[in-house]
């Protein structure tokens, strides 16, 4: 993985974690519970986007080595995982 791309993501996920250590204070200052819900959705939704950009790079290159694979077993189970991956990703 490229340096830059690191340096993204690790600025983002620490973006998400002070935003959870933000929950916690939410929390334990006794916070309108709706606010602490939306923010858990809104952090939630940057982790599913860090989580797809991870991904996707990962899943492209899987999908070809199994496209290019002479053998047929083995190319079945290489798409099998990445359908898998692809359905645990998305849920």
């Amino acid at each position: 993985m490229e340096r830059d791309v690191k340096a993204s993501y690790r600025n983002r996920l620490s973006l998400i974690q002070s935003e959870v250590r933000v929950l916690s204070e939410m929390v334990d200052s006794d916070h309108c519970r709706i606010e602490i819900v939306t923010r858990i959705s809104a952090v939630r939704a940057a982790l599913r986007r860090v989580e797809e950009e991870l991904l996707r790079p990962s899943l492209a290159h899987c999908a070809e080595r199994a496209i290019r694979r002479d053998n047929g077993s083995d190319r079945q189970r290489k798409l099998a995982e990445l359908l898998e991956v692809v359905s645990w990703a998305s849920k």
